[in-house]
């Protein structure tokens, strides 16, 4: 079982920048990849970024491809996601998944983080 706790979520100006933190229960590295995903009001939950379980290869929706970056501590058992240059489209609940083994850009991970809002507006 892991436990996924996302932190860092908030209102943001657009052209800003926040880091969200997915700390995650027992130990996560080299078993489990990780995945950020977000869901918009009225919208389906869309994937965003993901880092393989060794961390050697990292994923991006074209979206966000140059403005954000996944990354992880191992020490930390803690995952994250650095966004720059935020835009109002951006706006979601952010949320952090674990999928064992093998990375994915669908939604088909096996834990789920309760998710943080973050919100682009002036």
């Amino acid at each position: 079982q892991v436990q996924l706790v996302e932190s860092g979520g908030g209102l943001v100006q657009p052209g800003g920048s926040l880091r969200l933190s997915c700390a995650a229960s027992g130990r996560t590295f080299g078993t489990y990849a990780m995945g950020w995903f977000r869901q918009a009001p009225g919208k389906e939950r869309e994937f965003v970024a993901a880092i393989s379980r060794n961390g050697g290869n990292t994923y991006y929706a074209d979206s966000v491809k140059g403005r954000f970056t996944i990354s992880g501590d191992n020490a930390k058992n803690t995952v994250y996601l650095q966004m720059n240059s935020l835009k109002p489209e951006d706006t979601a609940v952010y949320s952090c998944a674990a999928r064992r083994l093998l990375v994915s850009t669908t939604t088909s991970y096996d834990y789920w983080g309760q998710g943080t809002q973050v919100t682009v507006s002036s």
